[in-house]
């Protein structure tokens, strides 16, 4: 390992490189400094690395940043995300809002002014539907580099299924710069093991080995042998002791290109805060303006006009556009070229990319997906789920996941026989994804595939929602369309007792905003379920499912399923031609009880209404009119019954509503017997609504 304090200078500014990288430099301590808040220390000790990748090695067009063969970067340490801005700046990436170009730099130097403030394209953290070029939102430590591993992965993909003879249209690679935060978090061990296992050749991972995190040296809290452990995982790891020698960085890279079996791990040593001369290789220089004074020594330092702010010398930005710009519009213009043969060789597989690109589905995508009869005994969720998967995927060629080993229980294998697959290392054209025992990793890897245009899904247990629940918020704030199956879904999960037993998941998941919570109540449900939630191009959804049967409700009896298209529908009214005087809410399994209670209910002559609600989000956009045709404001008796915990159900039930369901965590005892001990039955919801009439 190099000493921290044995680094050779900069090339210097009166070189081109010298003069990129420190433009880069400067222009983040600026940024920082402007806005009185920010991480300059890892842009200064990174320039180099982000100069030589971007403007040497990646096969990048920045007046196409959408461009689908682009190599890719991630930066996972998003906290630095100067580094990210001056590079985009300097590399003229235009921006591009709806998939349209607007004619505009992506990151004027105005934009980097405005660093940290309001609506600016240079948020604190890099977030990918603001700023063209940022092609993941980074920040909480461990996601890039996951969401890079997705990204790998789905370029496997789409080399596999789409590549024909003399067509490799999808021939990328993905790189992450990654730090010592990103390597402490537990994701980074999944992402990295499932990386090795598939031995993603394309993927490399660039590490700022640093030294330095927010509390002190990383000694305090870190003594893993990085080489070891990764070599381990089964990636080639190279290092670079000197960040600042150009040459031993385009050494690594090129040694990355030539390595076909593995997934590279390039670990290079720098300086945070390198020029700073008090500052330098301290925490301090981590997550806080330098001060006038320390930037003024540290230009000095680099040999740039000390007063001088916000400079970009007009060479660097010329300097970019014949290195990566360059280089970058001819692979493109070749590509176009080559994609226009091949969609007259190959045309139904060029118009399957087109609507993929598009987040379109093929016509008729919904058209096997089966009705169920009604049967009392009926079918779990889950299991019907998995046969309206199947139905759906058949048809749409892209729909591509797997669960966190748990598929035989999640029920989410496409197995019908000319699709099966698994993406078992140098096979890559499955549909069925082995993600392992890696919940969190599992939902990065979703994210990457997404941003990667293929349609993923990923499933686990409902209970382990929790273990992957950061990924699944930066799908809701991405607004990508992952698909999450969540199945043994309450305490009908039974003898597993309370640790396997989802009680506070419901409300958690739907205090997530933008994340769609959809629970069927039966499998005529589960199939609109899916015909709602394949359309979607820009919202993740969380499909929650029973392990236990579910009785198939008699739709001649009871309204349609295709209610659930509007998140929430009157399944069954005593008199629809009077108000109610009493309204029972469910979802899920809990329908069927809302049901049998009133059933009870109407024989006793009152007049009651069941509301099924699988999908609060989706009711709450409906317009007014239509929910309040669904729960009448004048109807204050209203019960809701749910086996998880009451929160979240209060602005339906009003101030003098019920609710049955859970108040604490499970136990272990047969299902029904769990049902009935806690007083989720069709008995206790009647008690409720009697009393409440009795008011």
């Amino acid at each position: 390992m190099a000493s921290q304090t044995q680094q050779r200078s900069a090339p210097p500014s009166d070189t081109i490189e010298g003069l990129a990288i420190n433009t880069i430099r400067t222009l983040s301590m600026d940024a920082v400094q402007k806005a009185n808040s920010g991480h300059p220390g890892t842009p200064m000790a990174l320039a180099p690395v982000a100069y030589t990748l971007w403007n040497e090695v990646l096969n990048y067009d920045p007046e196409h940043p959408l461009w689908p063969a682009r190599d890719r970067f991630v930066l996972s340490c998003g906290h630095a995300s100067m580094l990210l801005y001056s590079v985009l700046h300097l590399a003229g990436v235009k921006q591009f809002e709806d998939g349209k170009p607007t004619g505009e730099l992506a990151v004027t130097l105005d934009e980097i002014k405005q660093f940290r403030q309001l609506h600016s394209r240079t948020p604190g953290h890099p977030e990918n539907r603001d700023t063209s070029g940022v092609e993941t939102t980074t920040g909480p430590l461990g996601q890039g580099i996951s969401n890079s591993v997705g990204m790998a992965i789905a370029q496997r993909w789409l080399a596999s299924h789409f590549h024909r003879p003399g067509f490799d249209l999808f021939d990328y690679n993905v790189y992450a710069v990654c730090s010592d935060g990103d390597f402490m978090e537990g994701i980074s061990n999944e992402a990295a093991s499932l990386a090795g296992h598939l031995k993603l050749s394309n993927l490399c991972w660039i590490y700022d080995d640093n030294t330095i995190t927010i509390e002190g040296h990383t000694t305090l809290a870190y003594s893993d042998d990085k080489v070891k452990r990764f070599q381990g995982y089964g990636w080639n790891v190279i290092e670079v002791k000197d960040v600042n020698d150009l040459d031993a960085l385009r050494k690594a890279y090129k040694t990355f290109a030539k390595t076909d079996d593995r997934p590279t791990l390039i670990i290079v040593h720098s300086l945070i805060g390198y020029g700073a001369p008090d500052k330098q290789n301290t925490a301090s220089a981590h997550g806080s303006p330098l001060g006038d004074d320390e930037i003024r020594e540290a230009k000095e330092f680099y040999g740039w006009p000390p007063d001088a702010k916000f400079l970009v010398p007009e060479e660097v930005p010329q300097h970019f556009a014949e290195g990566v710009g360059k280089r970058g519009r001819e692979a493109r213009d070749a590509w176009h070229k080559s994609f226009a043969e091949y969609a007259k060789k190959y045309p139904e597989l060029a118009a399957q990319w087109e609507m993929m690109s598009k987040r379109e589905l093929p016509k008729r995508w919904d058209a096997d997906i089966p009705t169920f009869p009604a049967d009392a005994k009926g079918v779990a969720s889950r299991s019907s789920s998995g046969k309206v998967l199947n139905a759906v995927a058949k048809n749409v060629p892209w729909l591509i996941g797997g669960s966190a080993d748990l598929a035989p229980s999640t029920k989410t294998t496409i197995d019908y026989s000319d699709d099966i697959g698994s993406f078992e290392p140098d096979s890559y054209g499955g549909r069925n994804f082995h993600f392992g025992i890696r919940e969190h990793g599992m939902a990065g890897a979703l994210n990457g595939m997404a941003l990667s245009y293929v349609r993923p899904f990923g499933a686990t247990f409902f209970v382990f929602s929790d273990y992957l629940r950061p990924s699944m918020r930066l799908s809701a704030l991405m607004r990508e369309p992952v698909i999450y199956v969540f199945t043994h879904d309450s305490i009908g999960v039974g003898e597993d007792g309370p640790t396997h037993e989802p009680v506070e998941h419901l409300a958690a998941c739907r205090a997530i905003p933008g994340l769609w919570v959809m629970r069927p109540g039966d499998a005529n449900e589960v199939a609109e379920a899916w015909r709602t939630i394949m359309p979607l191009t820009d919202q993740p959804v969380a499909l929650v499912l029973t392990r236990q049967n579910l009785p198939t409700l008699d739709r001649t009896k009871y309204a349609a399923a295709a209610g659930l298209a509007r998140g929430g529908y009157v399944l069954a009214d005593a008199d629809k031609d009077k108000q109610p005087e009493v309204i029972l809410m469910g979802t899920g399994s809990e329908v069927g009880t809302a049901v049998k209670a009133y059933e009870e209910l109407v024989a006793a002559g009152i007049r009651a209404r069941v509301v099924s609600m699988p999908c609060w989000e989706l009711f709450d956009q409906q317009d007014e009119a239509y929910r309040k045709s669904v729960l009448p404001p004048a109807v204050a008796a209203r019960v809701a019954v749910e086996a998880g915990v009451c929160q979240g159900w209060e602005k339906y039930l009003g101030e003098d509503g019920r609710f049955v369901g859970m108040s604490s965590f499970g136990a272990s005892a047969p299902g029904p017997e769990l049902y009935e001990y806690f007083g989720i039955t069709p008995e206790n919801v009647v008690k409720q609504a009697h009393e409440l009439l009795g008011k």
